[in-house]
């Protein structure tokens, strides 16, 4: 884009990747206004992004994105040019058990962040994806973006039909979009219902580690900054209308990652927990990223060896967030994805 963003609308910009987003954009976009709308449901939490609250070029504003006319008033109020979009149910578990807010925040929410955007006249949409719409892969192969979709679970459903309204949206009424897909972000401020802050914790207090199945399950690990340098490359320099992989070339079995935190915290192997594998947990998700890389110059900067050892560093360091962030609500839902299968320990408090 040849003329610089002067007012970016965020949103979902208190979760993890959002919020980590929102940080480096307030280095890298030196002029811009950044608006962030954040509902601030159990995985958003302001204290993920206090340091950026005080900043003048700041914004933040507590809301849905299904609500039509608050994002409209924001849209106008603020002269929004450019948006990114990552507010979104994300986690598979809690789809299962409860789809119907997937559809209503991810579907519903995006269409109504794609009419008012296209209302306003907002410049470009960027909308933040997943590599599990694409489905479960073999032995071998890796994503491309013209992999078919074939979503196997409520969460990915709902992200592939999102994506679809993004993409009808551009070659309906022409309005400029970009989709961003990328495979498992780790990193600072995640909400420990994922995989390694779970791990993480639970190695902490001597806690079982759940596993589910029998662990190989193959993910490709990125790390959250390079996902955020991705993102901000295709909301500059993406063509209209197109869809870009982000991956981190870091293949890894859940087991591997596992047994790789508990080596860094010096903890046994021991406290490994093979637990009732998820319903239709896909086998092996891997992401070529070679477009990405030929046409706008991304590379991940980050080795999965280093940025693990830096991630529960800073577990280590941030323990209060910790603790605050799994408080109450987060209990509750750990033991009804767990004790029933077969990791009943309580966390602790």
């Amino acid at each position: 884009m040849s003329q610089p963003f002067s007012s970016i609308l965020v949103t979902g910009g208190a979760g993890f990747i959002g919020g980590n987003f929102v940080r480096l954009l307030l280095e890298l976009a030196p002029t811009a206004r950044i608006v962030n709308l954040d509902a601030l449901t159990y995985a958003g939490n302001l204290a993920s992004i206090a340091d950026c609250l005080e900043h003048p070029r700041h914004t933040f504003v507590r809301g849905s994105i299904t609500n039509g006319e608050l994002v409209a008033h924001l849209l106008n109020t603020h002269a929004v040019d450019g948006i990114i979009h990552f507010a979104a149910e994300s986690h598979v578990d809690r789809s299962i058990t409860g789809p119907e807010v997937f559809a209503d925040t991810n579907v519903k929410g995006t269409l109504v962040l794609l009419q008012a955007a296209r209302t306003a006249g907002v410049r470009r949409f960027l909308q933040v994806s997943t590599d599990e719409v694409y489905g479960s892969l073999g032995a071998d192969g890796a994503f491309r973006e013209d992999t078919p979709l074939a979503p196997n679970s409520p969460y990915s459903a709902s992200k592939a039909a999102a994506d679809q309204f993004v993409r009808a949206f551009h070659h309906t009424y022409g309005m400029d979009t970009v989709i961003t897909r990328c495979s498992n972000n780790y990193g600072p401020y995640q909400f420990p219902e994922k995989m390694i802050p779970l791990m993480i914790r639970n190695a902490l207090h001597g806690q079982p580690l759940p596993v589910y199945g029998d662990g190989l399950n193959v993910r490709d690990w990125l790390h959250v900054l390079d996902h955020c340098r991705a993102i901000w490359r295709v909301f500059h320099a993406g063509r209209a209308g197109e869809v870009y992989n982000v991956g981190g070339n870091s293949e890894k079995t859940n087991l591997d990652v596992v047994k790789t935190i508990l080596g860094i915290l010096g903890k046994p192997d021991s406290l490994i927990r093979f637990v009732k594998d998820r319903p239709g947990h896909d086998r092996r998700y891997a992401i070529d990223a070679g477009k990405l890389r030929r046409d706008l110059g991304w590379v991940p900067e980050v080795a999965f060896a280093d940025g693990i050892k830096d991630t529960v560093a800073w577990y280590l360091q941030n323990q209060p967030w910790l603790d605050q962030v799994t408080s109450g609500d987060y209990q509750s839902y750990y033991d009804r994805m767990y004790a029933q299968r077969g990791t009943a320990t309580p966390l602790p408090g």
